[in-house]
């Protein structure tokens, strides 16, 4: 429910309440008696889906920016009349969403001034950063908690819609300056926390799983990307609180940006890139998502002779997107069909591993224990290393020749050299 006031200019006092009458709405005037070009002010108390409609019927009959409007959330109206109009709007399909200016207004206030943004942005990283090198998963969740990015996407979401250049230019600019400063923070503290051994030593920084977790992305990312900002335009439009999916949108951005820090670091250009192409696709869709839905909830400028730029504009800026979205998406696809192709080779690896112990065990009493195939790094499209396979064996024993004719085996179906490893564990059983 909102609480609507205006001020109605004067000269435009009967035109304006004999539009709420035929809307059949009912309304308190209260004269302005400052002398002012104010003729008085109307309270209107209304549902949240009905301040649209009512704005409009009220700017068609000659109200402008001239006159204040301020939309206010009520907490209880207490009316028969209120109940009936509230009845009667009910029926509409979205009666959840707020009206234009409420959403500009909100996703305005989404969007911090550039100093608060800039601490809290390189507060965050700092967190996420050291989240990911102590492996430590409620750290960088908490650094998600705080991080700003909800609010510059949803901003120039809004400012495309309604027109509104200046609030999307803002927005873009705040998203590009966020990542990048994010991306910089990590870096550096990185860089600090390596020179002055606060972590262990570590040849690979993929040896742990909290950065692992970011430089392999698949096309399931894509999925929780416009997830995230469907989630945060849908809460942004209906007046619901966006802390929360504030957090599933840090969530796509923080620690990939990190993590691209965290890969410069340490010298190792693939987890860098890796993550880039992470974080760059799930900020172009989250900002798809929100301009979607956004434009499929019909909103739009308060001019109709504005329309048509917004319209175009919406266009454009979402063809755009869908564009670098699809050529950063075969990074995606080919993540995904390498994660394929690992499962396939391990799979295999497996095969003939049994295979290889099913004809040595006439012989001897040989029982396969585990297979484990090593990468040289967790970033995709490269070859696997080396196999480890431990097999039981009865004590004193050992399988002559098994690790030869795994390695022949192993290399005949699958084409790739990799080096086996054969270790014994003695089993003794009565």
């Amino acid at each position: 429910m909102r609480l609507v006031q205006i001020t109605i200019p004067s000269g435009k006092r009967e035109t304006l309440l004999s539009t709420l009458d035929g809307e059949d709405i009912d309304y308190v005037v209260a004269d302005e008696t400052s002398g002012r070009e104010y003729a008085g002010i109307v309270y209107i108390p209304l549902p949240t889906n009905a301040v649209e409609p009512v704005l409009e019927s009220l700017r068609d009959a000659g109200l402008d920016d001239s006159s204040y409007t301020v939309v206010m959330e009520a907490n209880t109206v207490v009316s028969r009349k209120f109940d009936q109009l509230e009845e009667r709007y009910s029926e509409e399909p979205d009666e959840d969403q707020i009206a234009r200016d409420e959403l500009v207004s909100a996703a305005a206030s989404l969007a911090p001034s550039t100093r608060t943004y800039a601490i809290m942005t390189i507060v965050s990283a700092l967190i996420a950063t050291a989240g990911l090198l102590l492996n430590s998963p409620a750290v960088v969740v908490g650094s998600m908690v705080i991080a700003p990015l909800v609010g510059p996407a949803m901003a120039a979401s809004v400012g495309t819609v309604v027109d509104d250049q200046e609030m999307f230019a803002r927005g873009v600019r705040l998203q590009v300056a966020g990542i990048l400063l994010a991306i910089a923070t990590a870096f550096a503290f990185a860089f600090v926390v390596r020179q002055v051994n606060l972590v262990p030593p570590l040849a690979d920084v993929t040896t742990i799983p909290e950065v692992r977790e970011r430089v392999a992305p698949d096309f399931l990312s894509l999925i929780i990307a416009i997830g995230a900002g469907i989630a945060g335009i849908v809460s942004l439009t209906t007046g619901v609180s966006a802390a929360l999916v504030g957090v599933m949108i840090s969530v796509a951005l923080i620690p990939p940006a990190a993590t691209v820090g965290i890969g410069l670091a340490w010298g190792q250009p693939m987890v860098s890139l890796s993550s880039a192409v992470l974080v760059s696709v799930n900020v172009l869709s989250i900002n798809l998502a929100a301009l979607v839905v956004l434009w499929y909830s019909g909103y739009r400028p308060d001019h109709w002779f504005r329309r048509s730029d917004a319209k175009r504009a919406t266009a454009v800026r979402v063809g755009a997107l869908a564009v670098a979205i699809a050529v950063l998406s075969v990074f995606l696809i080919g993540v995904t069909v390498d994660s394929f192709q690992r499962a396939t080779t391990e799979e295999r690896i497996q095969e003939e591993t049994s295979a290889a112990i099913e004809q040595l065990e006439n012989d001897q009493q040989i029982e396969q224990l585990s297979v484990e195939v090593e990468y040289p790094s967790a970033v995709p499209f490269e070859e696997p290393e080396r196999a480890i396979i431990t097999v039981g064996v009865p004590p004193g024993e050992t399988a002559t020749g098994l690790a030869s004719e795994i390695k022949r085996r192993v290399e005949a179906e699958t084409g790739t050299t990799i080096e086996i490893e054969v270790r014994y564990v003695s089993i003794e059983r009565e």
